[in-house]
């Protein structure tokens, strides 16, 4: 409960302070490029529960849906304002909403797509999807840089499959079995300084 009280007063007034801020880069998006100013897609929250995440659109708009659902390197539907944005982190900050909303946390593993999601070890799946997915996490730091990583592989997919998943995952289970207020608090200001330092 004081997980949850946590995340509901800092998602609210991180929206209400930052909404100067959200309406400009929600006009920035729309005179960049045609397309909704969010991001909208299907993953897997608490205890396998499909809900759509809010992100600020960094990519052309695709109504298909049917692009690669990783980013690779300096991937060629990465608009301009979107490599601001995906450089900034500033394109998870809609995400505060679905704290809000208590579909996410403040704090926790980052929520994945359906599709690999369904590649976690039965194991790791049940301990995972345990807690409420989070806006930030120690695996969101370790690979900060994913993009890039994964333009190094001949088959990107299949290395994050193969490699870089598995490595979340340990640090996602390791969250769960070690996760307190004072930890979710370091891993915010690990998160900032990360951001900040770049």
């Amino acid at each position: 409960m004081s997980k949850r009280a946590f995340d509901w007063v800092m998602a609210s007034l991180g929206l209400a302070v930052l909404s100067p801020v959200l309406l400009l880069i929600a006009l920035a998006i729309k005179l960049d490029s045609p397309g909704p100013v969010f991001f909208r897609q299907e993953r897997v929250g608490r205890h396998g529960r499909l809900f759509r995440i809010h992100k600020f659109r960094t990519m052309r708009h695709d109504p298909s849906g049917t692009g690669l659902q990783i980013t690779v390197g300096a991937d060629a539907r990465i608009t301009r304002v979107g490599a601001f944005l995906r450089a900034s982190k500033l394109d998870e900050l809609p995400q505060l909403i679905d704290v809000w909303r208590g579909v996410m946390s403040l704090v926790g593993p980052r929520p994945e797509v359906p599709r690999y999601v369904a590649a976690y070890p039965a194991d790791l799946r049940d301990k995972v999807l345990s807690v409420r997915p989070g806006i930030t996490d120690l695996a969101s730091i370790t690979y900060r840089d994913e993009a890039a990583v994964l333009a190094r592989a001949a088959d990107p997919e299949r290395a994050y499959i193969d490699e870089v998943l598995p490595h979340k995952l340990r640090l996602a289970a390791q969250y769960v079995d070690e996760a307190s207020l004072g930890k979710d608090i370091g891993l915010i200001m690990r998160t900032i300084w990360a951001i900040v330092r770049r």
